[in-house]
């Protein structure tokens, strides 16, 4: 399922809400798993934990068969909510964290050795 990686670029919570990014079919071939994911996403947003009880399978192995959809640009990440009492909401914060480590994953390395 996940070639036996367990981590990802990608800094996500069971409580993650995903959907699917409209107009994007994706590739023949996937493996049955990454289907799944998506066809279940379809049906209504759901969370890496709700994912992983309604297959059956470890949260981690779900983690990464998410990050790998997300980097291919099928999933994405939902916001239910962006602010309460004009301040941004954990869920805005995190979702915001997710999509920029995703477009430049390189970014904090190179504030590391910049100072």
């Amino acid at each position: 399922m996940t070639g036996g990686r367990t981590r990802t670029r990608h800094h996500l919570s069971v409580d993650t809400i995903l959907q699917p990014r409209a107009g994007r079919p994706g590739p023949m071939g996937r493996p049955e798993e990454y289907q799944q994911v998506l066809d279940l996403c379809r049906q209504q947003r759901r969370t890496i934990a709700e994912l992983a009880g309604t297959l059956h399978r470890p949260v981690t192995a779900v983690t990464v068969v998410v990050a790998d959809l997300l980097d291919a640009k099928e999933l994405t990440v939902y916001v239910d909510t962006a602010f309460e009492n004009d301040r941004a909401t954990p869920q805005l914060i995190q979702a915001l964290v997710a999509s920029l480590r995703r477009e430049w994953p390189d970014a904090q390395n190179h504030l590391r050795h910049a100072g």
